[in-house]
């Protein structure tokens, strides 16, 4: 008999349900539920972004590296960010899903505005953890709910136009930094004279975080879908939501997580050796780098997606099987993240870069490359679900091309883009660029919501925002300013040794490649058998006619 958590109890028993006619989907009021949640994004990304524009007088007033921003744009957020999206998505498979989102808003924002008050490196580190937490809320549950509200034949297109909130919201991020930060200088040149001696990276802070607070309340107006109405399986109410949080997030914590497995039959064993062979490969990693908080954060975040993994195992084989026994889920959610790592990494330091290289204001480079970015990147994120939608009407796995057109667009313009001594057309070619690099994201969610149930998507966003998190955001500006510092102590000057280092990156596309192409092999199989092999692991799936 297989054991299965209350989170994960199917749908409830077939005398609990009433199978219903299919709801109307899509409509005006759709529309307008995936506008606020546009917004939400947005918000999202600017509170995320704002540190590449801020990133220079940060460093030059807390006194730190290349290395230690990448630390704190990528793995300090990131890692806290996965982890806790993990419980919290699973939370909004059995709970009021625009709730979750609310509240994460508003915990979000307030982080994001307490770091205007930061006057050293670990405070501000502490309050980036805060602001990774939050935001680990919305994504799951929004692609859950936009699920719900559109026909499956929408799904990519709808998934990613909520996904244009990344480029929006980034580059309004960097312009708005940069212009608050120059402009709140200008006015105070000596911040002792200044509001709360505030200078003008704290006053930046302070002016995105608390608009987004007030925007937590609009949220929590929305309407809940009834899930899996776009599919016609029926799907009952969980009684006790909050029981499953609890478990989720015992099932995280170490120490904690041991018991967790313990009562589950989990392997303890497997648990230890799985410790130990972290912790062996961060110490090389601490040595070959002298990074210590890198390779530790990460290190943690690795060992709690571990027992994750084993706790979900145990207590829901069902969901277990359907993500991780996926060749084409498993191919998928390594090929896209390894598109994020580069893209994530030249989003960081393009401002940066391009600040060094032509000595130009942070409000002139937070104007010219928000813009770009944000038109750039809504218009590539919108057409790549688009074409998505349509490839995939023609073939099973048509929707994974687009992983294909985002490496060869994105390769030779950002290489370009890196050593252009031409300023404008360097801001012209951050622009064009973003048509390829953002015309991806939309498509592995989708993928993941074709290859599971409705109970089960949240969780599979959730899986694949893990290991995009990890692999894009914990190392790709990371491994970017390690490598520039890198460079940088080989004699190269601070503006080529970052050239250099965002070049190099480029060289993980092979192994893009490579997965994908997996990915598009496996994927027809594994959707079109996606109800069988449920039922074979003894779901019981109730389908409305």
């Amino acid at each position: 008999m297989q054991k299965q958590d209350p989170g994960s109890a199917a749908e409830g028993s077939a005398s609990d349900r009433q199978p219903t006619a299919k709801p109307k989907l899509g409509g005006r009021y759709a529309n307008y539920v995936l506008f606020v949640l546009v917004i939400v994004y947005v918000f999202n990304f600017i509170d995320r972004n704002i540190l590449s524009i801020l990133s220079q007088e940060i460093q030059a007033d807390l006194g730190v590296t290349d290395a230690q921003m990448g630390f704190l744009y990528g793995t300090v957020f990131a890692v806290f960010y996965a982890v806790f999206g993990i419980p919290l998505a699973r939370f909004a498979d059995v709970w009021v899903r625009r709730s979750l989102i609310s509240v994460g808003l508003l915990f979000w924002s307030a982080m994001t505005a307490l770091s205007g008050f930061a006057r050293s490196f670990p405070v501000l580190a502490a309050y980036r953890i805060g602001v990774g937490i939050g935001e680990a809320s919305a994504s799951p549950a929004a692609y859950s709910m936009l699920s719900d509200y559109y026909p499956q034949r929408l799904r990519a297109t709808v998934i990613a136009i909520y996904s244009s909130g990344v480029y929006i919201g980034g580059g309004i991020g960097l312009f708005l930094g940069g212009f608050i930060m120059e402009t709140w200088n200008g006015a105070f040149p000596d911040p002792s004279d200044a509001p709360l001696q505030l200078k003008g990276w704290h006053a930046a802070f302070l002016a995105v975080g608390i608009p987004g607070i007030l925007m937590a309340f609009w949220v929590r107006t929305l309407r809940e879908p009834e899930r899996g109405a776009s599919e016609g399986i029926v799907t009952a109410k969980h009684d006790k939501p909050f029981s499953v949080l609890a478990t989720e997030f015992m099932a995280m914590l170490p120490i904690f997580n041991l018991i967790g497995l313990a009562r589950e039959g989990a392997s303890i064993k497997f648990n230890m050796l799985a410790a130990v062979v972290i912790f062996l490969v961060a110490t090389g990693l601490v040595y070959l780098t002298d990074n210590l908080p890198q390779w530790v954060a990460l290190g943690i975040g690795v060992y709690v997606v571990v027992s994750w993994v084993q706790s979900l195992r145990a207590r829901d084989p069902v969901t277990y099987e359907m993500i991780f026994k996926s060749k084409a889920m498993v191919y998928t959610m390594i090929a896209f993240p390894s598109i994020s790592f580069v893209t994530y990494g030249v989003g960081y330091w393009t401002a940066p870069l391009l600040m060094r290289l032509h000595d130009v204001s942070a409000t002139e480079v937070g104007m010219y490359i928000g813009l770009g970015s944000a038109v750039g990147g809504l218009l590539g994120v919108t057409l790549g679900g688009v074409i998505g939608d349509r490839l995939k009407a023609r073939h099973p796995s048509g929707r994974l091309a687009i992983g294909y057109i985002a490496v060869f667009g994105t390769a030779p313009l950002v290489l370009w883009m890196v050593y252009t001594d031409n300023l404008m057309l360097a801001y012209a070619l951050n622009f064009a660029h973003h048509l390829f690099s953002a015309c991806w994201p939309g498509i592995p969610p989708t993928t993941a919501a074709d290859l599971v149930l409705p109970r089960m998507r949240a969780v599979a966003g959730a899986y694949y925002i893990l290991i995009n998190t990890m692999l894009g955001l914990a190392l790709g500006p990371y491994m970017m300013g390690q490598l520039s510092d890198t460079y940088a102590s080989s004699g190269m000057d601070s503006a080529a040794s970052l050239q250099t280092a965002i070049a190099t990156s480029l060289l993980i596309f092979v192994f893009t490649l490579v997965f994908l192409t997996l990915a598009w092999r496996n994927l027809p199989k594994d959707e079109s058998t996606r109800i069988e092999r449920a039922r074979a692991l003894g779901e019981d799936v109730q389908q409305v006619a």
